[in-house]
């Protein structure tokens, strides 16, 4: 009698991880292997964006950044953030055991809406938050019109 084996899905799955894993290390490599800074590369810190009555307000994540390694700009209806966190060179690259902070440069574009006015921003750092308000054109409020009756 022949011995048949079973068909594991979730073993398929994870052999084909590994797979994928191995061909992006290979290709890619880590940092430590490539012979870079570990973590240099491209990263974007998260955002939160939300509005009052006044302003849009956007709040945006970069720990470790100090307020001259950030650029702030407004033109042509986009907003740009631009920066750069850099990999501190106290410590020996072989002395690391694992490095999970991003470092590098970063560009992140938003499209502002028309009631934005670029005149009316401003920016601020503080506690690895940047924060960048955004103020609102003054909009023709709406006209009441009162109806005779004849």
């Amino acid at each position: 009698m022949a011995i048949v084996r079973l068909w594991d899905p979730m073993k398929e799955l994870s052999a084909l991880q590994s797979r994928v894993n191995r061909v992006l290390e290979d290709t890619f490599g880590t940092p430590l292997h490539r012979g870079e800074q570990p973590g240099a590369g491209t990263w974007a810190p998260a955002v939160d964006i939300f509005e009052t009555a006044g302003e849009i307000v956007l709040k945006a994540e970069v720990p470790g950044i100090a307020r001259d390694q950030v650029q702030v700009e407004v033109d042509d209806g986009v907003l740009s953030l631009r920066g750069e966190r850099k990999f501190e060179k106290e410590v020996k690259e072989e002395n690391y055991h694992r490095v999970e902070r991003a470092y590098g440069a970063f560009h992140r574009s938003f499209t502002l809406p028309d009631s934005v006015d670029p005149e009316k921003v401003r920016a601020t750092l503080a506690d690895g938050v940047l924060e960048v308000r955004l103020g609102k054109r003054e909009q023709a409020k709406p006209k009441q019109i009162q109806v005779k009756v004849n």
